[in-house]
């Protein structure tokens, strides 16, 4: 496996800045005066996380993506956002030994057009592969190979809530339906909150809210989350 390219850049499923030039370095004010220090390769991200048994993560090999998404094939491209294209996949038990069979979304990077660059990508994989919450979309995974960077989460069936309101072929969601998913992001907002070391969101909004078959909500992209203050 070779090396994951860290650049210091700053739908169903939305991926969307907005457009704020400040971009919190999940590394550091002594690296930020020094330079972009950032991962280069899977062990690197590890070494960077606090607690990977918290949420350990599947590092996973981008031919086996291509297997997941069907090569990226077009007919699977659930949105494209701010980070790159969003793909459909499927983890199966051939894949590789040890993996449960998933229904994934797959976060592909859209290397210099993207508007969302790697230090989001690396509070993604920090602060979700810390947390664990029903209500905080799962991240079971991610690749950094040569110059690829992708992200692989736990495939929401119905998409984002921004979808569900604005859609213009679903039936309007009725207020009970709109009430769980309004308790559902709440009580992710109040974990992230109420945690031991508490984290700042930073990015709520209806795009960024995830609903599954059921309408359950949970919170997605922390590019631009935060450690909140603690002690006095």
């Amino acid at each position: 496996m070779g090396n994951c390219l860290f650049r210091g850049k700053p739908s169903i499923y939305k991926s969307s800045s907005d457009g704020r030039s400040e971009v919190e370095n999940p590394l550091g004010k002594e690296e930020e005066k020094e330079g972009p220090k950032l991962p280069s390769n899977p062990e690197e991200v590890e070494d960077l996380r606090w607690d990977t048994t918290m949420n350990p993560l599947v590092v996973f090999s981008f031919g086996e993506l291509k297997k997941i998404t069907g090569n990226f094939k077009q007919d699977n491209i659930l949105g494209i956002g701010g980070f790159g294209s969003v793909y459909k996949g499927v983890i199966t038990e051939e894949l590789r030994e040890g993996l449960q069979p998933l229904q994934v979304a797959v976060k592909v990077h859209d290397g210099d057009n993207s508007y969302q660059g790697h230090r989001e990508s690396l509070a993604e994989v920090m602060f979700l592969g810390q947390l664990s919450h029903p209500n905080l979309v799962k991240l079971i995974g991610y690749c950094c190979e040569d110059k690829h960077l992708v992200l692989v989460y736990e495939l929401m069936a119905r998409g984002s809530v921004e979808f569900n309101l604005f859609s213009r072929v679903e039936a309007p969601l009725p207020w009970l339906i709109r009430m769980r998913i309004a308790f559902g992001a709440a009580k992710g907002l109040a974990f992230l909150h109420d945690a031991e070391e508490p984290v700042i969101y930073r990015d709520f909004k209806t795009s960024n809210i995830l609903v599954d078959q059921e309408y359950h909500a949970k919170l997605s992209d922390f590019g631009f989350a935060k450690d909140g203050p603690v002690g006095d």
